[in-house]
């Protein structure tokens, strides 16, 4: 299912704490930077932070400035983002600040803590436990968030990036050191997705500096993961890139090993040959003797061919020699050239996991157009 595209925005310290045990809040960014966070803050569909970030710090957690809420207003959104928390227990003070300040607000929490929720706030029960997933697809599906920034605290940053949900993370690395073991960190102990992050931006904002990454590891199993997300779009963008074909579809691939790093893409009809396959051109520039490629996971605008007349090898067949163990799609073949095709049945037949990413059909489909009708 869909989810909406998540940010993590966070300021630590030099020594990776995100805040003093003393009475006060510790103000870690510059005013610069407070600035830069309200700009982020007037282009999210909503905002979210755990409940113990609302206990330690009450904050309003507002679009501060005005020209920018009115640019909402006049774009057709509300004056402030939707207003998010997360709760196991349901145990919320009703006098705080973030229930009083802003427009529409949400709590997310167990069937049991919605029992004790008493805020000023819609209260929506996720099951026994929480899950994020369904979290983030009701908010997708229901409340219409495209874009969710989340600004803390430490165990929602810890808990999205090990899911594999986080699309973002806008780190602030401020000058001083806290040194304190009794203080709050950014990140705590447990399971992350393996490899290294993609970096998007560094950037100096007066006397701190702001880092962009986004994470490139796959996902594994049938569950996406923000990683697997931003493969697929790479895939749908190289479909585009096809020379168009009356007789054939443009499809896009990349293959990307278990660590995030990138082996090989390709798209229909590449280097002038008029009936390579995008998986095809893609697994070509990888040794068949890689030893990443079993744990590689190939993206495919379309899913990979089970019958073609130009080769003796369709693109299933050539994953499976390949040893490859997952693929993500975005868009089941349809009988244009090739009745009742079914890639991804053979592929899971042969023990493959295969993943259908639907949102991103509409984008496979786009180049082409003048094959659907």
């Amino acid at each position: 299912m869909p989810y909406p595209y998540v940010l993590l925005s966070a300021a630590v310290s030099l020594d990776g704490y995100l805040d003093d045990t003393g009475p006060d809040r510790l103000l870690l960014s510059s005013p610069a930077d407070f600035d830069r966070v309200d700009e982020v803050r007037a282009s999210v569909d909503a905002i979210l932070i755990g409940a113990g970030t609302i206990r330690a710090d009450n904050p309003r957690l507002l679009v501060n400035d005005p020209e920018r809420r009115a640019a909402r207003v006049a774009a057709g959104k509300p004056e402030y983002p939707l207003k998010v928390t997360v709760t196991a227990t349901g145990e919320l003070d009703p006098a705080a600040r973030f229930w009083h300040t802003g427009g529409a607000k949400v709590v997310y929490t167990t069937d049991e803590g919605a029992e004790r929720a008493q805020v000023a706030a819609d209260v929506v029960a996720l099951g026994p436990e929480l899950d994020w997933r369904l979290l983030l697809e009701h908010l997708h599906d229901v409340r219409g968030v495209r874009r969710l920034m989340v600004e803390g605290g430490g165990t929602v940053h810890t808990q999205l990036l090990q899911q594999g949900l986080a699309d973002e993370l806008q780190l602030v690395l401020a000058p001083l050191f806290v040194g304190d073991p009794k203080a709050p960190r950014l990140f705590g102990p447990g399971g992350y997705q393996g490899g290294r992050l993609r970096l998007l931006e560094t950037r100096r904002i007066e006397d701190v500096v702001l880092t962009r990454y986004a994470p490139t590891a796959p996902g594994t199993g049938g569950s996406p993961s923000a990683a697997d997300r931003h493969w697929m779009r790479l895939a749908c963008e190289l479909a585009a890139d096809c020379p168009p074909s009356r007789t054939a579809f443009s499809v896009g691939a990349v293959v990307v090993a278990a660590d995030g790093t990138e082996l090989a893409r390709g798209h229909s009809r590449e280097a002038g040959d008029p009936v390579v396959h995008a998986e095809e051109a893609a697994l070509a520039k990888i040794s068949p003797t890689d030893p990443r490629l079993p744990s590689a996971t190939v993206y495919t605008s379309l899913e990979p061919c089970t019958h073609r007349a130009s080769r003796p090898h369709p693109c299933a067949e050539l994953i499976l020699r390949a040893g490859v163990r997952r693929v993500v799609t975005a868009w089941r073949e349809p009988d244009t050239f090739v009745t009742a095709a079914d890639g991804t049945g053979t592929l899971r037949e042969a023990g493959v996991e295969v993943l259908v990413l639907g949102e991103y059909e509409a984008q496979a489909k786009a180049p082409n157009g003048h094959l659907l009708g």
